[in-house]
């Protein structure tokens, strides 16, 4: 069975935008859930934090496009009601990044196993494991 991953919106706009020098691991992390090695989620507010970074320096159309073909090689994770509600109550100093890890804990398509995520400071609370994009590639190397 494939590893199921969540990226969180910083590797996303690695990988949109190009950042260097992150925006390979980004990249290769992307193309491994589009090969289907992978399964990649990500959560629906991902998707308006990316646009709000991207629009300050593209047009909405050239954003859009961008998040729509995002949409085509991810899959979304849930965020409802009891998502904002543990991340409320939760020990995270970055409400988004509460919400973006309660969203991957309790997806219902597939376990969800790791947060991918150049932030792992915020993710000090995570029940589940946290990794940066290189350790995460580096991980499936040995395990291959």
């Amino acid at each position: 069975m494939r590893q199921s991953i969540f990226i969180n919106t910083d590797v996303v706009l690695d990988f949109l935008t190009g950042r260097q020098p992150f925006a390979m691991n980004a990249a290769i992390i992307f193309t491994l859930g589009v090969e289907r090695k992978i399964n990649t989620f990500i959560s629906p507010l991902t998707f308006s934090n990316c646009y709000y970074v991207m629009r300050k320096a593209v047009k909405h159309k050239k954003v859009i496009d961008k998040l729509t073909d995002l949409l085509d090689i991810t899959d979304i994770a849930n965020m409802n009601k009891q998502t904002v509600e543990l991340a409320l109550k939760s020990d995270f100093k970055d409400f988004e990044d509460a919400l973006q890890n309660f969203s991957a804990i309790h997806n219902d398509k597939f376990e969800i196993e790791v947060i991918v995520t150049r932030n792992l400071n915020d993710y000090k609370h995570s029940e589940i494991a946290v990794m940066s994009p290189e350790t995460f590639l580096k991980s499936l190397s040995v395990s291959t």
